[in-house]
């Protein structure tokens, strides 16, 4: 069997690429630790309401500078504690915490990398660290009903 010198460029081309991009996966998986998110973490959507941390959402300290905001979603409403404003100081990080209860929704704090879908049956997080005072929209980016505009709360960040 004669194979043309331009097929066998390309099948080394291919085989090459090939090789690049499972390296490129390895070291990035093994050597710096990158993993897909994990579906472990679950939680009864049914039992939301009563399970440890989101029977009581909003803001805890847990450190110095260092803060969890515990999140709800359900129809066209973030629970973010009894107030829609959550207030940090100035440098702080936070670790958002949420799930929700009903349908798919998303969470992103606008003007920031802090941007996650949350789905009923499991949690998610994310964190950031907000190191200019100002106000930030939280919202949902998963368009979820007719009330989805609806759907926001604000974090401030103060000096």
């Amino acid at each position: 069997m004669h194979i043309h010198k331009y097929e066998k460029l390309w099948l080394l081309f291919g085989i090459g690429a090939l090789l690049v991009f499972t390296i490129t996966i390895g070291v990035s998986a093994f050597y710096m630790g990158n993993q897909p998110p994990s579906c472990l973490v679950t939680v009864d959507p049914s039992k939301v309401e009563t399970t440890e941390p989101f029977d009581q959402p909003g803001l805890r300290q847990v450190g110095e500078k260092e803060y969890e905001v515990i999140v709800v979603a359900s129809s066209f409403n973030f629970n973010v504690g009894p107030e829609k404003v959550i207030r940090i100081p100035v440098g702080s990080t936070v670790n958002f915490i949420g799930t929700t209860k009903d349908v798919v929704h998303g969470f992103e704090v606008a003007g920031t990398n802090a941007n996650m879908m949350l789905e009923p049956g499991y949690i998610n997080t994310v964190e950031t660290t907000f190191k200019k005072p100002g106000k930030y929209t939280i919202v949902c980016n998963e368009y979820c009903g007719l009330g989805h505009h609806l759907m926001f709360a604000t974090l401030e960040v103060v000096e």
